[in-house]
């Protein structure tokens, strides 16, 4: 059985990618998929964050069994660093998505004062 967390920008599977291009489960090894929907501009310093991050949790969390709800975990936490990440500018929305959906919070604007 494949144990997996999907949230709105991270999902996260105990498998991996074989030669075929098919996600194999495993009990070793996680697969990180970020942001599949494209829903923010990314760079590669922001996105070496979010794996740096995802290492950091997985890292705090051995030992412990791999579930679905400790997947939840992880995935929930990256979540909030993704929204940390936007609130102080690292991101930015996609504002050519294929949806357009504030699920961060409103986008900041800067108003120019006259």
């Amino acid at each position: 059985m494949l144990l997996k967390s999907t949230t709105r920008h991270v999902r996260i599977f105990a498998g991996e990618i074989d030669r075929d291009g098919e996600l194999v489960p495993s009990q070793q090894v996680l697969t990180l998929d970020i942001d599949p929907d494209n829903e923010f501009n990314w760079n590669e310093d922001a996105l070496q964050k979010v794996y740096r991050k995802f290492d950091e949790l997985v890292e705090a969390s051995s030992g412990v069994d791999l579930t679905e709800y400790n997947l939840r975990r992880v995935g929930s936490d990256l979540e909030h660093y993704l929204r940390s990440l936007l609130q102080i500018g690292e991101l930015s929305y996609n504002l050519s998505a294929r949806v357009t959906n504030y699920s961060m919070g409103v986008p900041q604007v800067a108003i120019e004062e006259k």
